[in-house]
């Protein structure tokens, strides 16, 4: 009897493999879908202007929106998620009714994946915003990326250097950017010289797979204040300070592993369970 019997609860062990195995290849089989969206922070960069309130509103849905209060010169907001579209982003004194017209606002459209600081910068009465697209491509191994911010009012134009390394920028005149640079890993003595006798020097700390905003900034004592900014960092690109919202193909429409886990080792057992039954028969 046991034999007799033993032959089918052997062809359902084999069955229920087959199919599990079947179903993992198609689990494998399908790319799980990642988040759509974007990321967008501000920065406020203008010596001379006081203390702000930055409001950031969807073209699609004005309900939908952001409020920064109280953002003063040299801060960086961190990055938030926002879904890929048109978004206007504006300034008004800080306190300010939200009614009342803004000192200052701009448009952007927002692609998949990217990631963008919305500044405002120059002098207090030629005031602007710029919308800078960040670059949060990871560096290579053992290696960093940085890239210069120059919002000093009182140096027109800068150099920008590493002690025993590379440049960072010449001339780079107040309110402008300077392009990412992959660099070596390491501790540095960043030097940010305007040619005018006023200098600084700073110890500053570089972590292998990071990316670096550097802002060079007028310190109200007098004088340079350099602050490092790091935008992001290994093991993942999401923008540091924000909500990891799945960039990467890893969030959403993915078959669970572990329910797939269970699913064999629930099968696989009852088929033991069935295969000792038929044996005691």
């Amino acid at each position: 009897m046991s034999r007799s019997a033993g032959g089918p609860v052997r062809s359902i062990t084999a069955i229920l493999a087959a199919l599990l195995l079947t179903l993992f290849s198609v689990a494998l089989a399908i790319p799980a879908q990642a988040a759509t969206g974007a990321y967008l922070r501000t920065a406020h960069l203008s010596p001379d202007t006081p203390d702000v309130d930055i409001y950031i509103v969807s073209a699609s849905d004005p309900a939908n929106q952001i409020v920064l209060n109280g953002v003063g010169y040299g801060s960086v907001t961190d990055y938030r998620p926002v879904t890929q579209g048109t978004y206007t982003v504006s300034m008004r004194p800080a306190g300010a009714d939200p009614s009342t017209p803004p000192v200052i606002s701009t448009t952007l459209d927002t692609a998949e994946g990217q990631a963008y600081t919305v500044a405002g910068v120059g002098s207090f009465n030629d005031l602007g915003l710029t919308v800078l697209r960040d670059d949060l491509t990871l560096p290579p191994s053992g290696q960093s990326r940085v890239r210069v911010i120059q919002a000093s009012a009182s140096q027109p134009k800068l150099n920008i250097s590493v002690d025993g390394g590379p440049s960072l920028g010449a001339d780079v005149a107040f309110a402008s950017t300077t392009p990412y640079e992959t660099v070596a890993a390491g501790t540095w003595t960043l030097r940010v010289d305007g040619g005018t006798g006023l200098a600084t020097t700073l110890p500053f700390k570089v972590e292998a797979g990071a990316v670096y905003s550097v802002l060079i900034l007028d310190s109200a004592q007098g004088g340079l204040t350099v602050v490092p900014q790091v935008d992001a960092a290994s093991p993942t690109q999401v923008p540091t300070g924000s909500v990891e919202t799945g960039f990467g193909g890893t969030a959403g429409g993915g078959v669970s592993m572990t329910l797939l886990l269970a699913a064999v080792v629930t099968a696989l057992g009852a088929a033991l369970v069935l295969r000792r039954r038929a044996t005691i028969r």
